[in-house]
């Protein structure tokens, strides 16, 4: 496999380093840490400058290292300067400013990048970081109750693009939804539907949307037996098939938004059979349980937390907090090396109590869970905010939002937002089919290149492994475009590493508008009689790197990319 641009600069620098290291002008073990081919793209940095005239990489490797050296930093950065003049792979090295070091590659080795993707194809991108770990992902917990609404929804999208990140980084993920099937709002549930069946009154603290009636006539027709039971026994038999029906609904409309969930996950199991004996005996073994009052407490407070928590009442019956102890004791002991939490912006408060969770099951809060909070999200249409749904009663659900403008631009836009800020979505913007529309202007580029790619096989012009002469590509554009798509691997592991998925939305959209730059001022295809020359091949073969890589992006969010708009 050719390794990118970044870690060509990278090892470069490892082995001045390392030379440096052998002569002596350098001798601290930060300089003996920095010396190591392998080590080097984790360890030593470099950005793209934003000027194109400062060279393809500039590294701060020497103020880095200064203090430690007892050097001056312009001093460190000339004698690695001095070392990577004679490296193949490298045109142009300077010194700039207080001691950065601007490097420029020479046009083949810039130009790789190009035969990594057309060979990897699909996988380019994919990473080894975060090889062997396994990780179980929850980010949607929800009542059986009714439809999906819209804080579900954000989750559904960016969760599902979270996981998809992750395993291109090599994790072991498993997807999993947490069915808060258990408690008060179930029992309502079933009496909400009794009501709606006989025609009385639901209950004042019931559920009051159309699909209450929907469901109710669709019992009725299966079971219409229920209706003439005794009231607590109708209310259970009415709840159990109000359950069955709405938890498919919740999976038929995440299907279609093409979120996939491994584990459906019953929060009844958890107060089922032996499971809870189990965590309950763990965490005894921990020395963090005690009684008192009469209840069974947690001592919380060992770990921080601002008070002790019940487990079990006086009167023998469990908590919600157990119910959270349970459950990431359940993940832990199915061999998950991290649990991720994605909860909405009103669990705050369970940051620190599933933190002290773990801490108390012998676990570090720090590495073994990690929960991230998602803020709200407004939708606007006609230039006002919708807050209520017609079916479900409460605010838009799932299923509306995908009626109003698609899969593929209400996933987009949920995903491509940072998630710990609100969001507003505009209804309006993502219906047109301009560039205004961050979907749209991604997806537009991927089906121009298409279509120039269509021609070009039209034209005569080739485009593969074996048509591909790096050294043709020397315009400003060019190169600009070849350094972004280097960059796309680390973008993917950055992503992975910080559970950030809209990095992956804010690049491919910054590359769309490179390549716009490129397809302008870069003619690719031969114009009238003008003969098909290797520079058409050339260009035209990273038109097909970059639409690969546009759509390797759009595949991490579960978003198509069209041939053809």
């Amino acid at each position: 496999m050719s390794i990118s641009p970044q870690n060509v600069v990278a090892e470069a620098l490892a082995e001045a380093i390392s030379d440096a290291l052998k002569e002596g002008t350098l001798t601290s073990d930060g300089a003996k840490s920095l010396g190591d081919k392998g080590e080097a793209v984790e360890n030593i940095p470099l950005e793209r400058p934003k000027n194109r005239e400062h060279g393809d990489y500039a590294s701060s490797i020497a103020l880095a290292l200064a203090k430690k050296e007892g050097k001056a930093p312009r001093d460190i950065a000339s004698l690695l300067t001095s070392k990577l003049t004679s490296n193949k792979a490298i045109a142009r090295v300077e010194v700039a400013g207080p001691g950065f070091i601007n490097i420029t590659l020479n046009k083949l080795s810039q130009g790789s990048i190009v035969n990594r993707i057309l060979k990897e194809q699909e996988k380019f991108g994919m990473t080894t970081s975060l090889s062997g770990m396994s990780i179980n992902l929850e980010f949607i917990s929800a009542n059986p109750t009714g439809p999906l609404h819209l804080g579900h929804t954000r989750w559904a999208a960016v969760g599902d693009a979270l996981a998809r990140v992750l395993s291109a980084a090599g994790a072991k993920v498993v997807r999993e939804f947490y069915i808060n099937d258990r408690g008060n709002q179930m029992d309502l549930f079933g009496a909400s539907i009794r009501a709606a069946v006989l025609g009385i009154p639901r209950p004042e603290d019931g559920y009051q949307g159309d699909y209450i009636e929907e469901l109710g006539k669709l019992i009725d027709v299966q079971r219409p037996e229920l209706k003439r039971l005794p009231e607590s026994e109708a209310i259970a038999e009415f709840r159990e098939a109000g359950y069955s029906l709405q938890l498919q609904q919740q999976k038929d409309v995440l299907a279609e938004f093409g979120t996939h969930f491994d584990i459906w996950f019953s929060e009844r199991t958890l107060h089922s059979g032996d499971d809870w004996n189990k965590s309950l005996k763990k965490l005894r073994e921990q020395g963090h349980v005690y009684e008192s009052e009469g209840a069974i407490w947690l001592r919380t407070t060992d770990f921080g937390d601002d008070k002790d928590r019940v487990l079990v009442k006086s009167g023998g019956e469990l908590t919600y907090f157990a119910s959270d102890t349970a459950y990431y004791l359940n993940k832990r002991g199915r061999g998950f090396d991290i649990c991720i939490y994605m909860l909405g912006a009103d669990h705050h408060g369970y940051v620190a109590r599933l933190k002290t969770t773990a801490a108390c099951a012998g676990d570090d809060p720090e590495s073994n869970i990690e929960i991230l909070i998602g803020q709200m999200v407004k939708i606007i249409e006609g230039g006002e905010e919708l807050k209520l749904s017609k079916r479900a009663g409460t605010i838009i659900t799932l299923e509306e939002l995908v009626e109003k403008v698609g899969v593929d631009a209400a996933r987009y836009t949920l995903i491509r937002y940072p998630t710990d800020t609100p969001m507003v979505m505009d209804l309006d913007l993502l219906k047109r089919r301009t560039n205004e529309n961050p979907v749209y202007y991604v997806q537009y580029a991927h089906a121009r290149i298409s279509a120039l790619l269509r021609n070009a096989e039209e034209l005569g012009v080739k485009f593969g492994l074996d048509s591909y002469n790096p050294e043709l590509l020397e315009h400003d554009r060019e190169r600009e475009l070849l350094g972004a798509l280097a960059e796309y691997p680390e973008i993917v592991d950055q992503a992975a590493r910080l559970r950030q998925p809209h990095r992956i939305a804010r690049f491919i959209e910054e590359l769309a508008t490179l390549y716009h730059g490129f397809y302008n001022d870069c003619r690719v295809l031969p114009m009238g009689e003008e003969k098909v020359s290797d520079l058409h091949s050339a260009r035209a073969c990273l038109c097909a790197a970059t639409a690969q890589t546009i759509k390797n992006g759009l595949s991490l969010l579960g978003v198509s990319a069209p041939e053809r708009m």
